[in-house]
């Protein structure tokens, strides 16, 4: 009997303490602190340093992106401190700042930034997309036509008269395409219509043209040249397309004309590269 009263003893005294426990009343605990608690179940720790625990976030964190330099300056003006860093990237076509960055004491979290991403524009990337592909003449006269606005020299009036003529000749059996002194190509044709089955006719178009491209939203026009190109295939089929001359050029001037655009208006430097 002594001996089932001993082992019961200690059963006991922990059900008196977990009633009084659970009994207890609760107690307020401090946002942005932690704490720590002995419970039958062993150590149980409560975290409050969260945001959501605060009437205000305890750091700014996040990245920005944006889309023009107007709108990434306007950002860093209103964020930055002596210790942010810049950083530009000509194969991502995007400018970083870390306004968080670590400073020459200390390190700091290196968590809020603000990001210029460049989109290249519709007007870039049909050319782009086209560039070096190959075209039957509607296919070529379409095109042209749609991009009449992109056209420098010849004018847009001058290339539409060109893209008519195109298209006219459609069912035409295309024989030799020769380079004339003015620089044009000039391609001699049959016409193989029920209408003018026979006829001779001739095409001329030229051989370089001038575009006026902006590169990215927001950014200025860039003039860029493209040549054409011509293939006549068996059966007279007149093959068209054109090659633009250093297009990725073109793309990382404009890309490092936007980026001396924010060098000039920031007094931090502008390295070249990307952060941690």
């Amino acid at each position: 009997m002594a001996y089932s009263e001993l082992t019961s003893a200690p059963s006991e005294a922990q059900t008196i303490i977990d009633a009084a426990l659970r009994s207890a009343e609760p107690a307020e605990l401090t946002p942005g602190k932690v704490y720590a608690f002995h419970t039958p179940r062993g150590i149980e720790r409560v975290d409050l340093t969260g945001d959501e625990y605060r009437n205000a976030p305890a750091r700014k964190t996040g990245t920005t992106i944006v889309r023009d330099a107007g709108s990434w300056l306007a950002y860093y003006e209103k964020h930055h401190d002596q210790q942010s860093e810049v950083y530009r990237d000509v194969e991502a076509l995007n400018i970083t700042a870390v306004l968080d960055a670590h400073t020459g004491d200390a390190p700091r979290f290196g968590r809020h930034r603000v990001t210029l991403a460049l989109r290249t524009t519709k007007s870039w990337q049909a050319w782009a997309q086209r560039d070096g592909k190959w075209m039957d003449q509607e296919q070529f006269a379409a095109f042209l036509e749609e991009r009449l606005p992109d056209l420098v020299t010849p004018d847009a009036a001058t290339m539409l008269e060109i893209a008519q003529s195109i298209q006219g000749s459609t069912k035409a059996q295309f024989q030799s395409g020769t380079r004339l002194a003015t620089g044009e190509r000039k391609f001699s044709y049959v016409e193989d219509t029920t209408a003018k089955a026979g006829a001779r006719g001739e095409l001329t178009i030229p051989e370089v043209f001038t575009l006026g491209v902006i590169p990215f939203e927001g950014a200025d026009r860039y003039s860029m040249t493209a040549r054409f190109r011509y293939r006549i295939e068996r059966g007279g089929e007149l093959r068209l397309g054109y090659h633009l001359e250093q297009p990725e050029d073109r793309l990382a001037a404009a890309f490092a004309e936007v980026a001396d655009t924010i060098a000039n208006a920031i007094d931090e430097p502008v390295m070249n590269g990307t952060p941690a």
